[in-house]
C-alpha cells in the first residue's frame, strides 16, 4: 500500500470514529430515558441499562402517567399542541409579510438592514430579562393562565428568526419571476401569494417546524404565565417533585411523550426541512 492510501484510510479511520462517538453521544441520553422509563422509582436511582440483567423491567412509569395521571398529561399535551401549533401558525404569516416587505421594497428614512437587525436583536435578550414586564402585562390585561398569553409571548419569541429566515427565502427567489407576473397584470399582493409563496414553500415549512420545536419546548415563559387551565407539556413535567423527591421513572416516560409530536411532525416533514434550511446554500 502507497503512503498516500495510508493516510487516506487513516482520514477515513478518524472520522468513522469521530462519528460513532458523536452518535452514541446523542443517542444514549435517549436510551438511558427509555430504560429507565420501565423502571420502579428505588430502581430509577440505580446506574443498571440492560433490562432482565441489571433490573427487571416494570409499567410503573406508564402505568401512572396513563392511569392516575391521565387527566393532567392529556390536558397539558393538548395545551402544547394548541399554543405551538397556532404560535407557529401566526409566526409563520406574520414572518412571510415582514420577510417579504425587507426583501423586496426599499425604506428610505430607515434602511432595510438596519431594521432586520432591530428585528433580529430582539432575540437576542434572554428571557428572564422580560419576564417579570410580560407577566405584569398579562395580569393587567387578565391573560394569566390562558392559551392567549402563552402563544402571543411564543409568538414575541419565535417571530424575529422567523422574519430573517423568510427574508433570505425571499432574496433566494429572481425577482424577474415577479415582475413578469406584474407585467401580466397580477398585482404586487398577488405576485406574492402565487408567484412568491409556492417557491418558498420549502422555506414556510422549515420555518413553521423550527417555531414549533422552540415553542414546545419553551419553558420559563409556560410555567410563569399558566398554572392550571393553560399549562403546557414542559410545565407539567416539572411538577413530577414530590414530598418522595424526584421520580426518574415518571420523568423518563413523560419525557419520551413529550418528544414524540414535534418527532413526527419533523419526519413527516424532513424532505421539505431539509430542503428549506439548505436553501440558497448552494448556487450555480
Amino acid at each position: 500500500m502507497t503512503q498516500v492510501s495510508i493516510r487516506n484510510i487513516g482520514k477515513k479511520l478518524f472520522i468513522w470514529i469521530v462519528l460513532i462517538i458523536f452518535a452514541i453521544w446523542t443517542v444514549f441520553p435517549l436510551i438511558w430515558a427509555v430504560a429507565t422509563s420501565f423502571k420502579t422509582m428505588t430502581e430509577s436511582y440505580t446506574l443498571s441499562l440492560i433490562p432482565y440483567l441489571q433490573f427487571k423491567p416494570s409499567w410503573y412509569a406508564w402505568n401512572e402517567i396513563w392511569g392516575r395521571m391521565f387527566g393532567r398529561v392529556s390536558k397539558s399535551l393538548i395545551n402544547s399542541i394548541v399554543v405551538a401549533g397556532l404560535s407557529s401558525l401566526f409566526v409563520l404569516a406574520l414572518g412571510c409579510l415582514a420577510g417579504y416587505a425587507l426583501s423586496r421594497f426599499v425604506f428610505e428614512k430607515w434602511k432595510n438592514k438596519d431594521i432586520a437587525t432591530w428585528i433580529l436583536s430582539l432575540r437576542m435578550f434572554p428571557p428572564v430579562v422580560v419576564l417579570i414586564p410580560i407577566f405584569l402585562m398579562m395580569r393587567t390585561l387578565y391573560l394569566l393562565d390562558t392559551w392567549r398569553a402563552i402563544i402571543l409571548v411564543h409568538m414575541l419569541y419565535n417571530l424575529p428568526l422567523a422574519v430573517w429566515l423568510m427574508m433570505d427565502f425571499f432574496n433566494e427567489i429572481p425577482e424577474d419571476i415577479e415582475e413578469s407576473a406584474l407585467i401580466d397584470g397580477c398585482s404586487r399582493f398577488g405576485a406574492f401569494v402565487r408567484i412568491s409563496i409556492p417557491l418558498s414553500s420549502s422555506g414556510l415549512v422549515a420555518v413553521y417546524i423550527l417555531s414549533f420545536i422552540f415553542s414546545w419546548s419553551e419553558f420559563l415563559f409556560a410555567v410563569s404565565l399558566s398554572y392550571n387551565k393553560a399549562i403546557t407539556f414542559p410545565a407539567m413535567i416539572a411538577g413530577a417533585l414530590s414530598v418522595k423527591g424526584l421520580d426518574f421513572a415518571r420523568v423518563s416516560a413523560l419525557t419520551l411523550l413529550a418528544i414524540t409530536p414535534p418527532m413526527i411532525l419533523a419526519v413527516l416533514m424532513s424532505k421539505y426541512l431539509i430542503r428549506g434550511l439548505t436553501f440558497g446554500a448552494v448556487k450555480g
